[in-house]
């Protein structure tokens, strides 16, 4: 997997608007997303949809550096709070390990804006499923 790479046209990183993975390594992993207006609702604030989305996916590749490529990481449950808007640009979603092994992971994460500030944090319990369960036919 090649973390530098830009991601694929109509991939679920383009979508989410992936610019690049800023941190991969056990335990831990920053991806930096823009925000674009077409992910805004009124007022030009990001839909929580994107802002949970990027944040599960940066708790997603902190257990996928942890544990390899030969299970998939499944959210069973995701509690996000939001704490201030998340505007158009650029912001930093980080995932972290809190505990876990064998299948059953907890994993926490937050949204940064360019300055640091944190604009939304999250929880999550995780299970790893083998990666031909989930692997399409």
């Amino acid at each position: 997997m090649d973390l530098n790479a830009p991601p694929a046209p109509d991939s679920l990183q383009e979508s989410l608007g992936q610019v690049r993975v800023l941190q991969f390594e056990p335990g831990r992993a920053r991806i930096e997303y823009r925000c674009g207006l077409h992910m805004c609702h009124s007022g030009g604030v990001a839909q929580g949809g994107f802002v949970h989305g990027w944040i599960d996916a940066a708790m997603a590749h902190a257990i996928m550096a942890q544990t390899g490529t030969g299970m998939v990481p499944m959210t069973l449950e995701m509690k996000t709070s939001y704490f201030a808007p998340t505007r158009p640009g650029l912001v930093v979603a980080e995932g972290w390990i809190e505990s876990g092994k064998g299948r059953s992971w907890f994993v926490e994460g937050r949204l940064l804006d360019p300055d640091g500030k944190v604009l939304a944090k999250a929880s999550s319990t995780v299970r790893l499923v083998e990666l031909s369960a989930v692997t399409p036919r």
